[in-house]
């Protein structure tokens, strides 16, 4: 199964989240099959804090990909951002 979630990068105390399509079988932060996004929850008032390519999203979903609860309360923030 093809699941979109969360991939932890970043320095301890200071995360940053690609938001990435990937085998459910894989570990978090292992091989993904596209990054389509990311979410930078300590970012100030001038800074972007998260980004998602909506194309791709779409795509994915297409195709039977599932998004973790985390990724879908992010992709429902990002689309008040864009409104």
């Amino acid at each position: 199964m093809v699941v979109i979630r969360l991939a932890r990068g970043g320095a301890k105390a200071r995360p940053f989240f690609n938001i990435v399509v990937a085998d459910k079988r894989t570990r978090r932060d292992g091989r993904f099959i596209e990054r389509i996004g990311f979410y930078n929850p300590i970012a100030t008032a001038a800074e972007e804090s998260i980004r998602i390519a909506q194309d791709r999203l779409t795509y994915w979903k297409s195709v039977g990909a599932q998004a973790s609860p985390t990724v879908q309360r992010l992709i429902g923030q990002a689309a008040k951002k864009a409104a």
